[in-house]
C-alpha cells in the first residue's frame, strides 16, 4: 500500500561546504586539513582536490534556484570554519560571513529552512598544526566558533547542529589515516573522539545563548548498524557498536562513557584526557538527534585469521579506525550494492530508528543524510538514474514506517543535492540527485530528483 507522509514531517536535501563550495582560496578562506591532505600525493583518487568542486560559492543563485525548483521543505549545509574564522581564532571574516547570510536568505526568501552544521570536518590547518582534535584546546576554539558565528547569523537559521559524523572525524582522522589530518594512531584517534564530544557539549550553551529565533540544537551521527556473522559474534558487533555508536551517544545523551568502551580499549589509552566534570559539560540538553545511514556491517572475531578492513566507503589508511578491535573482521556484504560498495538494506534503517527510539525515548529524531552512488552518464540532456531513485523512495518509505510504529521522526534529508568532491574518491563517486559537469559546471536534474520533487509535493510513496 502506498505510505502517505506526514504534512508535519520536513523533506530535505544536504551537501558539506568543502565538498561543493570551491573558492578554497578566496574572499579570506584559509586553508583545512582537507585542503592540506588533499594537496598530499596520494592521499585522494587521482590526486583530485576541493579547491573547484562544484563551484557552489560562485554559483549560489543557481542552486538556490534548483532547490526551490525541486520544492525542498529545508537544505542542510554546513559552514567551513576557515571560511568565517580564518586560522580558527579571533575575528570573524566579513567576506566568509556575508556568503553565508546570503545563503540563508537566499533560502528563506524561497520558503526552505536553513539547517546549518558548524562542522563538517573542514578544521582550520592552523588547529591541526597545533595538536588538531586530540588537544583540549581544540573543544575551546570550536565553542569560541561556534558562539561568534551563531551571533551573526543566529536571528534566520532553524536548525544548528554542532558536529557532522564526529566518528569519521576522529577514527578515520586520526585512527586509521584515510581522512585529513591522516594521522594513524589509535591513542589519538580516542582522544579526538572525547574532544569532539566535549566540543559538542561546550558549544551547545553558546548556541542558545547566542541565538535569537530560539532554533532548535543537534548533532549528527553516522550510525553503524553492526550485525554479528553468527552466534559466536556478538562480541565482535558489540565491540564495534561501542567504537561506532554509544562513544557519542553514551556521553552526550546518557551522561557517560559506556563501561565496555572503557574496558575494550584500555590496553590503547589509559582515558586520562577525560577531566573533572566532563561528561556533565558534554551532556546538555539537545532538541535532536541528526541520524546519518547507509548500509549495514556484518561482523566476527578473526579468530586468527587476517581481518578484513570494513568496506566502508573510505580509501584505506595505515592504521585502524577500530582502536583495541583491529581483531574484528568484516565480512563482504550480500547485494545489491551500490557504486561505493555499500549494500541496500532499508529495513535496517527502520530498525534503528526504532532502537533509538526505544534506547532514548523523548529523543525527536531527524534523518540528516541518507543516499547512494551510482554511476550515471546524460543522454539527450536527461540523466536517468533508476537505482537512486529506488533507494531513496525505499528508504523515506522506511523511515515513515518507523515513525508510524512510534519513533518521533521528524525528516529526511536526501544525501546529496549536488554531485561533489567525495573525499578520499575524489569526483569519482556520485551522490547527487542533481549532477554536475566538473568541466563546465552545468547542473541537470536527475530523474532521481524529479522523483524526490514529486515526493515532496505529492507527499505520497508510491507501492
Amino acid at each position: 500500500m502506498s505510505l502517505r507522509i506526514p504534512e508535519d514531517f520536513t523533506l530535505g536535501a544536504a551537501t558539506a561546504a568543502y565538498q561543493i563550495e570551491g573558492a578554497a582560496r578566496e574572499g579570506g578562506r584559509t586553508a583545512s586539513i582537507w585542503d592540506t591532505f588533499s594537496h598530499t600525493p596520494g592521499r585522494t583518487l587521482d590526486g583530485d582536490t576541493g579547491d573547484v568542486a562544484a563551484d557552489h560559492y560562485h554559483r549560489l543563485d543557481t542552486d538556490l534556484d534548483l532547490m526551490a525548483h525541486l520544492g525542498l521543505d529545508a537544505y542542510r549545509f554546513s559552514i567551513a570554519w576557515p571560511r568565517v574564522q580564518p586560522g580558527g581564532h579571533g575575528a570573524l571574516n566579513p567576506a566568509g560571513i556575508a556568503f553565508y547570510s546570503r545563503l540563508v536568505d537566499g533560502l528563506l526568501a524561497r520558503g526552505i529552512a536553513p539547517v546549518a552544521t558548524l562542522y563538517h570536518w573542514d578544521l582550520p590547518q592552523e588547529l591541526e598544526d597545533a595538536g588538531g582534535w586530540p588537544q583540549r584546546e581544540t573543544a575551546v576554539r570550536f565553542a569560541e566558533y561556534a558562539a561568534r558565528t551563531v551571533e551573526v547569523l543566529g536571528d534566520r537559521v532553524a536548525i544548528w547542529t554542532t558536529l557532522n559524523e564526529p566518528w569519521c572525524s576522529a577514527f578515520l582522522g586520526y585512527g586509521s589515516g584515510a581522512h585529513a589530518p591522516g594521522r594513524a594512531d589509535g591513542a589519538s584517534a580516542l582522544a579526538a573522539m572525547h574532544h569532539l564530544n566535549l566540543a559538542h557539549g561546550l558549544a551547545v550553551p553558546e548556541i542558545r545563548r547566542a541565538a535569537r529565533n530560539s532554533p532548535q540544537v543537534s548533532t549528527t551521527l553516522n550510525f553503524h548498524v553492526a550485525r554479528p556473522a553468527d552466534q559466536d559474534a556478538d562480541d565482535a558487533a558489540r565491540r564495534i557498536d561501542a567504537l561506532a555508536n554509544r562513544s557519542f551517544t553514551g556521553p552526550i545523551l546518557d551522561d557517560r562513557y559506556p563501561d565496555d568502551l572503557v574496558r575494550d580499549t584500555a590496553g590503547v589509552t589509559d582515558w586520562a584526557f577525560v577531566e573533572d566534570h566532563d561528561l556533565a559539560l558534554i551532556a546538555q540538553p539537545i532538541d535532536l538527534l541528526g541520524v546519518n545511514y547507509y548500509s549495514t556491517v556484518t561482523v566476527r572475531d578473526s579468530d586468527g585469521r587476517a581481518p578484513r578492513a570494513a568496506a566502508d566507503g573510505h580509501r584505506a589508511g595505515a592504521g585502524s579506525p577500530w582502536p583495541g578491535s583491529e581483531h574484528v573482521e568484516f565480512l563482504p556484504q550480500p547485494g545489491p550494492l551500490t557504486d561505493m560498495g555499500w549494500n541496500i538494506a532499508p529495513e535496517a534503517l527502520e530498525e534503528l530508528l526504532l532502537r533509538l527510539a526505544a534506547e532514548h525515548p523523548g529523543m525527536p529524531l531527524l534523518v540528516t543524510e541518507n543516499g547512494a552512488a551510482f554511476r550515471d552518464d546524460p543522454i539527450a540532456g536527461h540523466v536517468l538514474d533508476p537505482e537512486r531513485g529506488d533507494y531513496i523512495v525505499s528508504h523515506l518509505a522506511a523511515t515513515v514506517r518507523a515513525r508510524t510504529a512510534g519513533a518521533d521522526v521528524r525528516g529526511y534529508f536526501a544525501w546529496s543535492l549536488l554531485d561533489n568532491f567525495e573525499w578520499g574518491y575524489g569526483y569519482s563517486k556520485r551522490f547527487g540527485i542533481v549532477r554536475v559537469d566538473y568541466d563546465t559546471q552545468e547542473r541537470i536534474v536527475k530523474d532521481s530528483g524529479r522523483r524526490y520533487a514529486e515526493l515532496i509535493r505529492s507527499r505520497i510513496i508510491p507501492s
